[in-house]
Formats: C-alpha cells, structure tokens, sequence
C-alpha cells in the first residue's frame, strides 16, 4: 500500500438479501487488495449492517461505498432510496442480544471511529447514504 493512496470504490445492488454477501465479500477483496487487511473483520460487520438496514428497509435499488481518504480513513457508506434519516441508535448495551432489528446502527456506533447519514441521489431517485470512518492507522 503507497502512503496517501486513495481510492474509491462503489458497488450497485439489486434490493436483495444475496446482496449484502456479495458487498461483504466485494469489501474483504478490496480491503486485502489495498493492503489493509487488519481492517476486514470491523469494516465487513459495519457494511453488513450499513447494507443489510438498506435492502431490508427500502424497496429500490442500492449501493455500497467505500473509499480511502489521503488521511488514512477507510469510510464506508450504503446508499438506498429512502431520503428520512435513520432512526437513532440504541446503545449496545440495550439491543436485546439475538435479536435481529434494532442492532444494525449500534452495532455502527459502537464500532466506527464516526458515523451518520447525508441525503444523497442516486439512479435519478432521491436517498441517502449512512456512512461510517474507520482508521486505517
């Protein structure tokens, strides 16, 4: 990996539940192609659920972001059609352990260096994006 190198990658996806592996997997490749691969583990956690909330909550088409900052911050970002804000995260400490709905953001909070959410246009259709930083150190 070159000091200061940037890149950026985005992946559009159907809104599928088979999506969220193939952005997953798309992610590990791109991670440990750049050379960052201490970084996988977190980084897949956070766009499964960046993705997973987006095919689950939204009827259109979506997307996975990620990019590489001159600064060394790896942000990953899942776009969808739905242009409202996510709902608050609850802390970790108060999402019941199995349960699946109600994770997915304090999941984000908990592990990201930043995260939140910035409306964004995509495919000609209004959304957003739900983003979160990592260091890449």
């Amino acid at each position: 990996m070159l000091e200061n190198e940037t890149w950026d990658y985005t992946l559009y996806i159907p809104n599928d539940a088979r999506a969220v592996t193939v952005c997953r997997r798309t992610l590990r490749l791109i991670l440990t192609l750049h050379g960052l691969i201490g970084l996988v583990d977190s980084a897949e956690l956070l766009a499964t659920e960046l993705v997973s909330n987006a095919v689950r909550h939204t009827k259109g088409p979506a997307a996975l972001r990620v990019r590489r900052t001159p600064e060394g911050v790896v942000w990953i970002g899942a776009w969808d059609t739905d242009p409202a804000p996510p709902p608050p995260p609850r802390p970790v400490n108060l999402v019941p352990g199995l349960e699946e709905d109600g994770r997915g953001l304090a999941l984000v909070r908990a592990y990201a260096d930043y995260w939140g959410w910035q409306p964004s246009a995509r495919f000609g259709d209004r959304g957003k994006y739900v983003w979160c930083e990592l260091a890449a150190a």
